[in-house]
């Protein structure tokens, strides 16, 4: 007979943790989302109706989230025993009544005794601990070494900006040490030309906290004098009149918005601004962003503009757009080359500076009904869309098939990253995965940023405990967790580049601190196209570009 739980009805309240130990399996199971359910009975018959949920739901859900929910919290106060919720209702200041039950729920809905409820069910509002908060400008002071091919790579860079229009892309497949070698282009340009600004340009914030640690380090080894560092995104704050030497790292979308409040400032910047690099080239010619670049760029004819990339196209198949990049960059492309091997992916494998990827499918049958209208639309959008992503992360067939691939793949890998098609499904496949015994994590664009900061740094550790990462919406690019040795992508997409970022995440060699193999399974739906060989991704767009002659 299992032992009656430990709860003290003594003790003022009741954590909502407890009152979930004091419940049948069944009321427990109302708190935990429908198609979550179906998968774990799928994959456990029974497990929705035996104690192994009522433990689940203490692990899993979120006592805040679950009393945020209207329904929810009505349904949490239902379940309390008689005497806690008269206590509850003294709480609240209201006659209890004959009913405590009904007493209570009638006030449950206002919004001022929300915090008195919260309370009650154990949660309080305690202050989170804050993000940590760099200043916006500080001081970086004054080895970094290159590897050959880096080297070569470097040089052939600053003899395409050094000549007219001082305007290029370099191109160097992920894990390639593309950052690495923009540093030591943005140090040589530093030490050359006094006083001047490097402004370095990415769109999300993980590029940004790459840059703008990346060039500490580097700075502190190669740099010749003390310059600053200004960190222009999210809630950073920099006075532009003091931007006059050193290394400007600004989010696009922070960039635009300066650029509609005080267009005058981007002038400043235009004028102390000698180099111009924007990381992930191809979000250059999006209009939004075209325009600050351009002002940036354009303002002085002997700016030069570097555009850092490991895909230099915007597409697979839209010529049209790939050409109109290849443009705005002159047309001129320094890719990567080693002496004696034509095809520079397959040495970086070879001598271990790229881990070497094994492609496999996961066939899966969805379930979608597709109409001749859905598969036209599906051919003529760019991708596929959020609605058909949403409807994916539902099938339980394709969830299963996702869970058998994470269970093979966490117990031969000590790292592993699933891009999932919306943050439900992230959420989902890592409470199956928690609930099946695993360490599991999740990542989303939603998560507040303490939260994502410190989930991203315990994936990041030296801990020997296998982790699997369910993310969807960032950690595409900027995301540098070197032990990742394999990645399932089950999240479709028509975008060449999204596929060759989503692969590049597991792709670190070992020379780079990462791994000799890597194992990237994705996600095939049936009428859905995809992609296969990062080697294809890598020569994809070069009809299109020129490399200048030196």
């Amino acid at each position: 007979m299992v032992s009656p739980p430990q709860v003290d009805l003594e003790a003022p309240g009741l954590a909502f943790r407890s009152l979930l130990a004091l419940q049948k399996p069944k009321r427990v199971r109302k708190f935990v989302p429908d198609d979550m359910v179906t998968i774990l009975d799928g994959l456990e018959p029974g497990f929705s109706s035996s104690e192994q949920i009522i433990s689940l739901a203490q692990k899993l859900l979120d006592p805040a989230e679950i009393l945020a929910n209207a329904e929810q919290r009505r349904y949490a106060i239902s379940l309390l025993p008689q005497r806690k919720a008269r206590e509850l209702c003294e709480k609240l200041a209201v006659d209890p009544g004959r009913d405590p039950f009904k007493a209570a729920l009638s006030v449950a809905d206002d919004i001022e005794r929300h915090a008195a409820i919260f309370s009650f069910f154990g949660v309080v509002d305690e202050p989170r601990a804050p993000v940590t908060q760099l200043p916006g400008q500080d001081a970086a002071v004054a080895d970094y070494g290159l590897f050959a091919h880096q080297r070569k790579a470097a040089a052939r860079t600053r003899r395409m900006l050094s000549a007219p229009p001082h305007r290029g892309v370099l191109h160097m497949p992920t894990g390639a040490g593309k950052t690495r070698t923009g540093m030591h282009l943005v140090a040589t340009h530093l030490s050359h030309h006094e006083p001047t600004l490097v402004i370095w340009l990415a769109h999300n914030v993980e590029l940004l906290d790459q840059a703008a640690d990346e060039f500490e380090k580097a700075w502190s080894r190669l740099g010749n004098r003390d310059v600053q560092l200004f960190r222009f995104w999210g809630n950073k704050k920099v006075q532009i009149d003091e931007a006059r030497d050193g290394f400007f790292v600004a989010g696009l979308s922070k960039m635009v918005a300066l650029d509609k409040r005080a267009p005058v400032d981007i002038l400043r910047l235009a004028d102390r601004a000698s180099l111009i690099v924007i990381d992930e080239a191809h979000q250059s010619i999006a209009p939004t962003y075209r325009s600050v670049l351009d002002a940036l760029a354009t303002k002085r004819p002997q700016t030069q503009l570097l555009g850092l990339t490991a895909t230099p196209g915007r597409t697979w198949s839209d010529v049209a757009k790939d050409e109109a990049l290849a443009e705005f960059f002159a047309e001129q492309k320094i890719m990567l080359e080693v002496d004696g091997h034509d095809d520079p992916v397959a040495y970086l494998m070879s001598e271990g500076y790229l881990a070497r990827p094994h492609f496999r499918s996961l066939n899966v049958s969805s379930g979608l009904d597709l109409s001749d209208q859905d598969r036209q639309r599906l051919a003529s959008e760019i991708d596929v869309s959020d609605e058909l992503l949403r409807q994916l992360g539902q099938s339980t067939q394709r969830n299963l098939s996702i869970v058998a691939a994470c269970e093979e793949l966490i117990r031969r890998h000590q790292r592993v990253i699933v891009f999932a098609p919306s943050v439900a499904n992230a959420k989902v496949l890592a409470a199956i995965m928690l609930a099946r015994g695993f360490q599991a994590l999740t990542v989303t664009g939603d998560m507040p940023g303490a939260l994502r900061e410190r989930t991203i740094r315990q994936f990041k550790s030296a801990a020997s405990q296998p982790m699997i990462l369910f993310n969807f919406g960032v950690l595409t690019t900027g995301f540098d967790a070197p032990k990742t040795s394999a990645a399932i992508i089950a999240r479709p997409t028509k975008s060449l580049v999204l596929y060759s970022q989503m692969v590049g995440r597991a792709t670190r060699g070992s020379k780079a601190g990462g791994n000799k193999e890597a194992e990237i399974v994705t996600v095939v739906d049936t009428d859905l196209p995809g992609f296969g060989d990062v080697s294809d991704a890598f020569a994809n767009w070069e009809d299109i570009w020129h490399e200048p002659s030196n």
